[in-house]
């Protein structure tokens, strides 16, 4: 164990860091794998990305974890068995891309492994008085760490909660870190299955960052893409640029609960499911809606969301720049809509020098590096963004 703690030690004081961020997304699509030479930490970070690449699930595999995503009543077995297992099968995945790209694992320093949430259940959603803010992550990180020889960082959002966060959103920190910027407003969206945005003001004090979840970004896109289509997701938006967006049907999804809670919240696919859709439907009577009419108003009710989520959060009148990653970046029909509601383009965080689609993998590294050579960084004592060291360390033997 001195070994290992002396090779941490020495990781931690020399530079450039080579780390490899994994992120793997509600979506289930696959594995984003990251590789990061970093130098520095807090604002003085300077990271360049190596190379990138995502790992496709087997659909067996999407499957397996299917069974206990976002439910609350599961198989624990499974929940059990999977735990290790999404360790095991990311760890092979680290090496056969390694492989790949002839990297040599003793040549990473460390792995900064995000998981894979099965459940997520802030206090605002369970309104338990008694329990705390809550979400778990399985793909166990001693796995990875004995899978591929490498020292793996991993489950960071235990932290964050455990701090008086809600273990979402994460990407603030990295954000800060990364892409601020001096006398420029930015807003970075981020529009996975769930979206959200960080508020980097440009006098670069990091007490005024603000981040916040806004509500559905692909999940719901991808789920009836899937279900009514037979594809993965709506590619360019093809499907909701053929149908209309019914008014009535977005303002029934629109009045859900979770819209009028105060800022900063989180949320995830325990919300926004087949079931909150299909209530909406029920409710409203639309039964007969077209499949691709249905498309093109779950595609406004994440626009309009994500929309009336940055209005509120920002004053008014104040100038910003916003930039996009995640899947919705890629869909022309979402983008468009928030561009226009906001009468402000939308760029791309390609623009910034990181590629939207690795952006997430890129910030779990940059968190791995903060763990090992960061200092505390001061985010003040708002809600949402506790000045916390985030993630667990697994040693490989």
């Amino acid at each position: 164990m001195k070994n290992h703690v002396e090779q941490l030690h020495k990781i931690a004081n020399s530079e450039p860091r080579r780390i490899i961020g994994l992120m793997s997304g509600t979506s289930l699509d696959g594995l984003d794998i990251a590789v990061c030479n970093i130098r520095n930490s807090g604002t003085a970070t300077s990271l360049s990305l190596e190379k990138f690449t995502t790992v496709p699930y087997e659909d067996e595999f999407r499957k397996e974890i299917r069974t206990i995503f976002a439910k609350r009543e599961i198989d624990f077995q499974q929940l059990c068995l999977l735990n290790p297992y999404i360790g095991i099968t990311h760890g092979k995945m680290i090496l056969a891309t390694l492989e790949n790209w002839g990297i040599s694992p003793s040549e990473i320093d460390l792995i900064a492994s995000h998981g894979q949430t099965v459940f997520h259940a802030p206090q605002k959603q369970h309104q338990l008085s008694q329990y705390p803010n809550a979400t778990l992550q399985i793909g166990d990180g001693d796995h990875i760490a004995v899978q591929t020889g490498i020292i793996t960082i991993s489950d960071f959002r235990q932290k964050h909660i455990a701090a008086g966060g809600e273990g979402a959103p994460l990407a603030v920190y990295g954000d800060y870190y990364l892409f601020s910027k001096k006398d420029e407003n930015r807003i970075l969206l981020n529009m996975g299955g769930i979206a959200n945005f960080t508020f980097l003001p440009g006098h670069l004090n990091a007490a005024a960052v603000f981040t916040t979840d806004t509500g559905p970004g692909n999940t719901l896109l991808d789920y009836f893409t899937r279900k009514l289509f037979d594809k993965p997701y709506d590619a360019n938006g093809a499907i909701a640029a053929s149908g209309n967006v019914n008014e009535l049907l977005l303002d029934e999804l629109k009045s859900r609960p979770f819209f009028d809670l105060p800022f900063p919240k989180t949320t995830g696919p325990e919300v926004f499911n087949f079931e909150f859709v299909e209530n909406a439907i029920e409710k409203t009577g639309l039964t007969s809606l077209s499949n691709e009419d249905l498309i093109a108003t779950l595609t406004q009710l994440s626009a309009d969301t994500i929309v009336d989520a940055i209005e509120t959060c920002i004053e008014a009148g104040q100038e910003y720049k916003i930039y996009a990653s995640g899947g919705g970046a890629h869909n022309p029909v979402l983008m468009q809509a928030i561009s226009s509601a906001l009468a402000e383009p939308v760029g791309l965080i390609d623009e910034l020098g990181i590629s939207g689609d690795a952006k997430e993998a890129v910030l779990f590294a940059v968190l791995a590096n903060e763990t090992v050579a960061g200092v505390r960084c001061d985010f003040g004592k708002k809600e949402g963004v506790p000045s916390v060291s985030m993630g667990k360390i697994s040693f490989p033997g």
